[in-house]
């Protein structure tokens, strides 16, 4: 695949890369990582032509909408899509004048974060239409960006009708206006985005691990749906956290580092963000087997396959290092075989539904 290759965002004028840069681990996650280093991999993305950066305000608590904001400050704002989110104000927990007014407001993630090296804030869930502005407002300082192309409301799973009567009108009045180009929702799964599919003219999905090798889940109703109304998919999560990508040293998501034989991958491996169970090792074990005998890499099938579904625009890589973008890119540029595809159908890996190259 060919990552110059762009697909249209919907019904709008927007054209999306088919394959982005996800800056959740550039916010530091589970480690710090200085602007140095969130630099160098943007730069190494921007000089292999990646065009498409994911951000929100909670990855890093700020972070990573700071830092890769300035490491894509002196490149030309009109080549590059940049997206955003909405749904959480980053507040400081210590100040009284900060929390005023949300005794109703839900704090994500108690007890230990995820993101280290961070400022003294923890979000707080806010699907509000003064939340929305106030959020943007804060991203436009934060990223030295005076517009996004996309803008998603953000896991907004128990605040539904907040994040359509709310977020959603607010997002479609600045996309009148011309502040924004897209409107999206990107969250963990399927369910909601369907039903927010019939309740507004969104533009796009952002839909992390519900569709991949090893979770299709999303594959019979929410697909079909989105295409029929126009709405552009963006894939994140296509190794589900790790267990698709072969384990590597410096490997996000807790893959192993001791070797790419299958053995490895019973230790330390990720499957969702939680420790994988044997039966999805023994999957992903047999799934890289098929791959071996064909010449191609798990991690290569992985990435390339939701964009064979016509109603997916883009899918998202998550490096926190030069050499994991250049991993990245060269796995999506790898060709694979149609009859590897025809090996995953007929071995069940891949529903029967599933567009493939061989259909």
């Amino acid at each position: 695949m060919d990552i110059r290759e762009t697909r249209q965002i919907g019904t709008t004028s927007h054209y999306l890369p088919v394959l982005g840069l996800g800056a959740n681990p550039l916010g530091g996650l589970y480690e710090p990582i200085p602007f140095e280093d969130v630099k160098s991999t943007v730069d190494t993305a921007l000089k292999a032509g990646v065009r498409f950066f994911d951000l929100a305000p909670v990855y890093g608590y700020g972070n990573a909408e700071k830092n890769v904001g300035k490491a894509l400050g002196a490149h030309n704002r009109d080549e590059l899509f940049v997206s955003t989110k909405v749904g959480r104000l980053l507040l400081d927990p210590d100040d009284p004048a900060s929390l005023a007014d949300r005794e109703d407001v839900m704090v994500l993630w108690e007890g230990e974060q995820l993101y280290k090296g961070t400022d003294p804030v923890r979000p707080y869930f806010d699907f509000s239409r003064d939340g929305v502005m106030r959020s943007l407002e804060e991203s436009v300082k934060r990223t030295g960006m005076e517009r996004f192309d996309a803008i998603h409301i953000h896991d907004p799973d128990l605040f539904p009708d907040e994040a359509i009567d709310g977020a959603f009108r607010a997002l479609s009045d600045l996309k009148d206006q011309g502040v924004i180009g897209a409107i999206g929702c990107g969250m963990n799964q399927w369910e909601m985005l369907a039903d927010f599919a019939n309740r507004a003219p969104f533009d796009c999905f952002l839909l992390a691990g519900r569709y991949s090798l090893l979770d299709q889940s999303a594959l019979p109703e929410l697909l079909p749906l989105c295409e029929r109304n126009n709405i552009s998919l963006i894939i994140g999560g296509v190794y589900n956290s790790g267990i698709l990508s072969h384990p590597d040293p410096g490997s996000i998501g807790g893959v192993s580092s001791k070797s790419d034989a299958i053995g490895s991958w019973t230790e330390n491996v990720t499957f969702n963000y939680v420790p994988a169970p044997p039966e999805i090792i023994a999957r992903a074990g047999a799934m890289k087997r098929i791959c071996d005998a064909h010449g191609t890499s798990l991690k290569a099938v992985a990435i390339q396959f939701p964009l064979h579904h016509p109603a997916v625009a883009s899918v998202l890589m998550g490096p926190r290092t030069p050499e994991h973008v250049l991993d990245n890119i060269a796995a999506f540029s790898a060709p694979v075989p149609d009859a590897l595809w025809a090996d995953f159908k007929s071995a069940g890996f891949l529903s029967p539904q599933a567009p493939t190259p061989q259909g």
